[in-house]
């Protein structure tokens, strides 16, 4: 039987305010940074792209993704990552730790449904690289299972507005230790599109003379799905790096101004939506 301490301190915390991002001063974007010391951290960001908090990392972070009501940040390990860590953006400390089961790899990035219940992460599987989604319950932060990405190497994710995810497949099949990309000649990126309950529904994939595109990172924009690609062919040549698709139309894409190419080194490290722009 529980002893009239620990009911009364149960009482205590179940009274306690839950912090929002109000708290946390409404942070508009996450991003992993390395400080001037050489150490990590993940900030959040104001509108403008002031600084609001700082919060440590051990090791050099990716990207980060939001509980949609609590004050809760998940940031992951760069990729192939062995760690995620769930923080609590007020206080600044470390609520819980995420780690892949055995024969998983994080991939950088992650997802939280509508209802903040479930974190979605973009995993692979050490060998073959092919993807996974991790589901993990967040009240207590515990595995639930996985499923299918629809493709290998996976990257970033959104969840889309009725509540499915979007996925970046970058087609890289990569060593489990060192990262060794292993499949360029043969690599098939694509953008899959998964339902609530994690059945894949669609997947877009580009034109065959682009398939050492890989599709990485994702921003969402008015009734479609922007995305920014790496490209792992022939250095001499310029592809698009920046392609958006609406459902039920082929992907749009979008060539580089001639005088930006060589400074772009055919890779767009990431992308974002504000308005009508697309950056």
């Amino acid at each position: 039987m529980a002893t009239r301490r620990a009911f009364l301190a149960g009482l205590a915390a179940a009274s306690l305010p839950r912090m929002t991002w109000a708290d946390a001063g409404n942070p508009a974007y996450l991003a992993a940074a390395k400080l001037p010391d050489d150490s990590y951290a993940l900030h959040g960001l104001s509108p403008a792209g002031t600084t609001l908090f700082t919060i440590p990392l051990p090791a050099r972070g990716h990207a980060a993704c939001a509980h949609p009501t609590r004050a809760q940040a998940v940031a992951f390990a760069r990729r192939p990552g062995t760690y995620a860590l769930v923080l609590d953006a007020v206080t600044g400390t470390i609520a819980h730790r995420l780690t892949p089961p055995d024969g998983r790899q994080f991939n950088g990035h992650g997802a939280f449904s509508a209802d903040g219940a479930v974190l979605f992460t973009s995993e692979q599987v050490a060998s073959g690289s092919a993807g996974r989604f991790g589901l993990w319950d967040t009240a207590t932060y515990t595995r639930m299972g996985e499923v299918a990405t629809g493709g290998i190497g996976p990257h970033d994710v959104r969840l889309l507005p009725g509540g499915g995810l979007v996925v970046a497949n970058g087609g890289i099949e990569t060593d489990a230790t060192d990262r060794t990309k292993l499949n360029i000649p043969s690599m098939q990126p694509n953008l899959a599109y998964l339902s609530a309950n994690g059945v894949i529904d669609d997947i877009i994939t580009l034109d065959q003379t682009l398939h050492q595109n890989s599709i990485r990172h994702l921003a969402l924009c008015d009734g479609g799905t922007a995305f920014a690609m790496q490209w792992e062919g022939d250095a001499a040549e310029t592809p698009p790096l920046f392609g958006l698709h609406r459902p039920g139309q082929k992907p749009q894409l979008f060539a580089l101004p001639e005088i930006d190419a060589p400074a772009m080194k055919n890779y767009a490290g990431s992308i974002a939506v504000s308005g009508d722009v697309i950056a």
